[in-house]
């Protein structure tokens, strides 16, 4: 098969011709909106008026074959790379694949060579037939089932029918090679959609070796490796056009434009995503992903209204609080004396120098709290549920209902074909396929799984330095805040060595999770490459649990010790606890005067909100510095000399995992939304102002900074759906624990039902504070400072006898009855919760009763009308071989004929 290089002089004139006329035609017949894009394109991008000729084009340079799949090269004289080009470039065209060279004297930096790609229709045809790719065969006539909603209200939301419905409906069947009547191709060019083609293109170039006939080398395989050493710089299919402005080509579809225009900008948030027209041009893999991530929006919305409205309570009770209001009383909270909170460095203290943080600690700390954590038990069930329901609509109508049984074995990964040199007969096809001996499996595993488990040691090992740093940090910030009257330890109003101590550690604990998360991702994709798994599937699936183990323990460790750790384990002024005993002197961390659900609140907002705006900076900002700078370099002509190869060729590659990162980053916010939710009702707001953020910044990263990536089929979320499974599971537990062991509301309410003389908060302050006798405090314990002061007690938090009662420092009949309270509470909300959850679950099926019926209905069609194909294309051969035949032969067919009328 011929190849060309360069450009014949007659072609330019040719392609001159074309663009003048194609943009005359384009400009006198466009409408409004695209006129006016065309006439006047996007601030920044200006062109050079000045015609020149049409290379911002996807088809080869007779304007008929399309541009399926580039790669791009340099020729830096090694004779091995040329040798590997010369044998792959050979074999792709035995393959059956065009081929068309742009010589580096047309490319802007005068370096690199372009290789385009183009795949005939017996080629598309073969391996269609191999991929059992769907294809149609009639138009359907079922209406698909549509969201109840109101026309009039919901009409601003929405985008242009042609926009969200790009294509007509159609029924659809595996293609057959055998059977190309019985599909709809009208035109064999364009059957297939450029998504589809590069699929089938980017699957020959990963299994075409690279070695000669002759030999034997079956590392020598295919595309990846060939970028890997360097043999050619990028393989990508083309955008079909500039994302500002219009194709010229009336034949090029300008999808690109049209996700631009109408999902990429951020001014399209409140506007519907045009699902259908995300998964005709990137593929069922990334529309899956906007889906789903459309959908937890919409869902977050309810959660978000809920948390308001609890907050908002808690605004409204802030006059009500009557235990703030003794902690604030200069008669009762004055005039209480508390123990130092740490070892030499602080001093007594008055308790009503905590005022400011029990007023904050009162606004997420409330009655509000337990009835939004309840909300949020069954809300997880519900956006779960429902997000089945509407998974299931989208396999039905993209053709994915029975994708993962058809294409498992159809996507071994070239990386598992190649390694595995063992060969065994497969049960199931009876053909002999590469396998992985057990030894060698369980071998990689086993280092593996240490290597994770070491990893996430380092983790733990690194929360117990910042928990380390804060017992030992406190003293010196209590040290530096001093306040000469004894009351407690101040900056201004508002820093207390407390807070600053849980924001420096805050701080710390998140750089430290940011650095770890770099070397670990690289490290679980190398392991994960030595495990070498069998399909794309498999791969990503042990990638994605080591990834999330591994992230699991690195953001919400420091929040699990805060929640569930801090303040637990103190002991008290005469028996203090200390981390590693007591020759170290790091005394274990008593909680905030204003109890520890608002250090819990402190460290969930930095984490959580850390992690999203240096995400949204890393997703936005970095992708638009490295391609303005990788397009600056060797530009020397205007934008528009550069061809369409050229321009998606300076655009960063979008990876075959890259949607592995999005997927982690919205799973660990929902952790974020649902374990920790008890401590802070406005996560959920905060979430969704990300995700309105994070949906339009990721459709601009895919419409403008990546080049396109090569579509690929996903029937669902894959492992991301059971681990969001589990971590709502996990968020009722703690939420519960939360509620019970972090916050105050259990010791409230056993004291207003139980220990209040007037049926009300009034006295609780004092209740909840023990005696201690200071001269039986031990010397290491007392402050530096010298203590003159006629007070001869302080008080301390925690249900304890005072000194002089029998069993003094003991635990009073309050603690225990508290203790007993807190895990009824547990058993009761975990209960209530899980039963909802499961009769909630139980109730919504998973796939709507509408798409089974059509599930069923166009399997029966598809029956229906292959028996009618395969009976006119039997009496179409038995007609034609009685025409054929000679009389004397013919005598049986007379039988024949019956037998075809008995079918039909």
């Amino acid at each position: 098969m011929r190849r060309l290089t360069g450009k014949a002089k007659e072609e330019t004139l040719i392609e001159l011709h074309s663009a003048s006329d194609s943009q005359i035609t384009d400009e006198s017949s466009g409408n409004g909106v695209n006129s006016l894009c065309e006439g006047a394109p996007l601030p920044g991008h200006s062109e050079t008026e000045r015609l020149q000729p049409n290379r911002d084009t996807v088809f080869f340079r007779d304007g008929v074959r399309r541009i399926d799949f580039v790669l791009s090269y340099v020729d830096d004289k090694d004779e091995r790379k040329q040798e590997r080009r010369k044998e792959f470039e050979a074999n792709l065209e035995k393959a059956g694949l065009e081929l068309e060279t742009e010589d580096k004297s047309e490319s802007k930096d005068h370096k690199t060579y372009f290789l385009k790609i183009h795949a005939p229709w017996d080629v598309l045809a073969t391996y269609a037939d191999v991929l059992n790719i769907k294809v149609p065969f009639k138009e359907s006539d079922m209406q698909h089932g549509q969201d109840v909603h109101l026309d009039w209200l919901s009409c601003p939301f929405h985008l242009p029918d042609h926009i969200m419905h790009p294509q007509t409906d159609y029924f659809t069947y595996p293609f057959d090679k055998n059977k190309v009547d019985f599909f709809l191709i009208n035109d064999k060019e364009t059957f297939f959609p450029p998504s589809t083609r590069n699929r089938i293109v980017f699957y020959i170039l990963a299994r075409v070796p690279y070695y000669s006939e002759g030999r034997k080398d079956r590392e020598k395989t295919g595309i990846k490796r060939l970028l890997s050493n360097g043999t050619y710089t990028a393989a990508f299919p083309l955008h079909d056009c500039r994302y500002w402005k219009r194709a010229r080509n009336a034949e090029c579809e300008s999808e690109r434009f049209n996700l631009y225009k109408h999902w990429a900008r951020f001014l399209c948030f409140y506007k519907e995503q045009p699902l259908n027209l995300i998964r005709k041009y990137y593929g069922e893999k990334i529309g899956i992903y906007f889906a789903w991530l459309g959908f937890y929006t919409e869902m977050l919305f309810f959660a978000a209204v809920m948390g308001v409205i609890c907050f908002t309570y808690g605004v409204l009770s802030y006059g009500d609080n009557k235990s703030s209001k003794e902690i604030c009383d200069p008669d009762i909270g004055g005039s209480i004396l508390m123990c130092p909170l740490c070892d030499k460095k602080c001093p007594f203290w008055k308790l009503n120098s905590t005022c400011l943080s029990s007023w904050q600690s009162h606004l997420f700390d409330n009655e509000g709290t337990v009835f939004f954590a309840i909300f949020m038990g069954i809300w997880v069930t519900l956006f779960l549920e429902f997000w089945k329901r509407r998974q299931a609509r989208l396999e039905y109508e993209w053709d994915l209902v029975d994708f993962e049984e058809e294409q498992q074995q159809l996507q071994i990964r070239p990386e598992f074909e190649i390694k595995c040199t063992n060969r065994r007969q497969n049960k199931i096809t009876q053909e002999i396929e590469p396998y992985l001996p057990v030894t060698s499996k369980c071998a990689r595993f086993c280092f593996s799984g240490a290597t994770v488990i070491f990893w996430i040691s380092m983790i733990v090992a690194c929360i117990i330095g910042v928990i380390a740093y804060r017992l030992a940090v406190y003293a010196a910030f209590a040290s530096i805040i001093k306040d000469p009257m004894r009351k407690i330890q101040l900056v201004g109003r508002f820093i207390t060595p407390q807070l600053a101590t849980s924001v420096t550690a805050s701080c710390i604990n998140f750089v430290i999770i940011m650095i770890l998360n770099f070397f670990y991702e690289r490290v679980a994709i190398w392991i994960t490459d030595m495990e070498i798994p069998k399909t794309h599937l498999e791969y990503e699936n042990r990638l994605t649990i080591k990834m999330f183990l591994f992230q699991f323990v690195n953001y919400y460790s420091s929040c699990f010790y805060v929640a569930f750790f801090k303040g637990k384990f103190v002991g008290y002024p005469g028996k203090y606890s200390y981390m590693f005993g007591n020759m170290t002197k790091l005394r274990n961390e008593e909680c905030d005067p204003g109890g520890c659900l608002i250090e819990l609140t402190t460290q969930l907002v930095i984490v959580m909100a850390g992690k999203q705006l240096w995400g949204n900076i890393q997703e936005a900002l970095l992708p638009l510095m490295r391609n303005w700078w990788s397009s600056r370099k060797g530009r020397h002509n205007p934008e528009n000399h550069y061809s369409r190869w050229e321009q998606d060729y300076v655009l960063l590659n979008f990876s075959q995992i890259g949607l592995f990162y999005e997927y982690l980053e919205m799973v660990i916010q929902f952790g974020f939304i649902t374990l920790f939710v008890a401590s802070f009702p406005l996560a959920p707001l905060l979430a969704l102002f990300n995700n309105i953020l994070e949906i339009r910044v990721d459709a601009w990263k895919f419409t403008t900074q990546f080049r396109r990536p090569v579509a690929s089929k996903a029937r669902n979320i894959g492992a991301w759906q059971e681990i969001l499974n589990s971590v709502a599971i996990l968020s009722v537990v703690t939420n519960a624990f939360i509620m019970a062991f972090t916050s105050d509301m259990i010791p409230r309410m056993v004291y207003l039902y139980a220990y209040s003389k007037d049926a009300s908060m009034s006295g609780y302050i004092n209740n909840s504070l023990s005696v201690y006798n200071i001269s039986q405090i031990h010397l290491d314990n007392m402050p530096e400072d010298d203590w003159h002061n006629s007070t001869t007690t302080c008080r301390y938090r925690d249900y304890r006898y005072p000194p002089g009662h029998e069993r003094q420092y003991t635990h009073t009949m309050q603690f225990w009855h508290i203790l007993a309270a807190k895990m009824a509470f547990i058993i009761i909300m975990e209960h209530v919760v899980f039963a909802v959850k499961f009769f909630v679950a139980w109730l919504i099926p998973d796939v709507p009763s509408d798409v089974k019926a059509r599930i069923k209905r166009e399997r029966y069609l598809i029956q229906e009308y292959l028996h009618k194909y395969e009976v006119e294309k039997l009496k179409l051969q038995l007609s034609a071989s009685f025409i054929t035949e000679p009389r004397s032969e013919t005598s049986l067919t007379p039988d024949k004929h019956e037998v075809v009328s008995e079918c039909s």
